[in-house]
């Protein structure tokens, strides 16, 4: 499990038929073989590891389900080790199980924040909540406003500074995952797809709830 405080960014060193390797510094302090670390939002598995960085095995479903896929050697991506059971919980649940892409419609300098307006596919918007969760390329944010099939957040310079969203620019691609607090509400309330009975309003009204 991730927070979406994304640790630091690292730069693609390789990349191959299965294979991505990444330079790094800050997330190697205590890195072993088999360890999870989340590239730019996706998780990994440690299956390679020296004192440069380390690599990872990557399934076609990885490259297919996420924009992995469209990094090349120097490529700056986001890095977060799992989080500890002594972390602290800076952001929100963040899995490392990419729902989707989305796609930078827009983006404009509010003083010292950029705002950025990302469109993605209606089963990613139906769990997009205003002044609720997202995590974008692996990084917790806010979402400020939810209109016509896009979202949009507000990025302060702190975080632009320490992930590679600076990098990023209309028209490009970023991993989205929901918050998954919302996909288990909707499946115990029955109302997600494919679902079957469960906790309906009826039932929680007749309790008190």
């Amino acid at each position: 499990m991730f927070t979406g405080i994304v640790e630091e960014t690292g730069a693609v060193s390789a990349i191959s038929s299965g294979t991505l390797s990444v330079s790094a510094d800050i997330v190697l302090e205590d890195l072993k073989i088999g360890d999870s670390v989340a590239v730019n939002g996706v998780c990994l598995t440690v299956t390679a590891l020296d004192a440069d960085g380390f690599g990872a095995d990557v399934m076609h479903e990885t490259l297919n389900r996420s924009a992995l896929g469209g990094l090349r050697p120097g490529s700056a991506v986001n890095l977060e080790r799992a989080m500890p059971a002594s972390g602290r919980f800076g952001g929100h649940i963040v899995t490392g199980h990419i729902d989707g892409l989305g796609r930078i419609i827009k983006t404009r300098r509010d003083g010292n924040a950029v705002w950025f307006r990302i469109k993605a596919e209606p089963g990613i918007m139906r769990y997009v909540v205003e002044k609720g969760s997202v995590a974008v390329d692996g990084i917790s944010l806010t979402v400020a406003e939810v209109k016509d099939g896009a979202f949009s957040v507000s990025v302060i310079p702190h975080t632009m500074g320490a992930t590679a969203l600076a990098q990023k620019g209309e028209g490009a691609y970023v991993n989205l995952e929901n918050d998954i607090l919302a996909k288990y509400v909707e499946k115990l309330c029955g109302s997600a797809p494919g679902a079957g009975t469960g906790i309906t309003r009826e039932l929680l009204e007749r309790y008190g709830f």
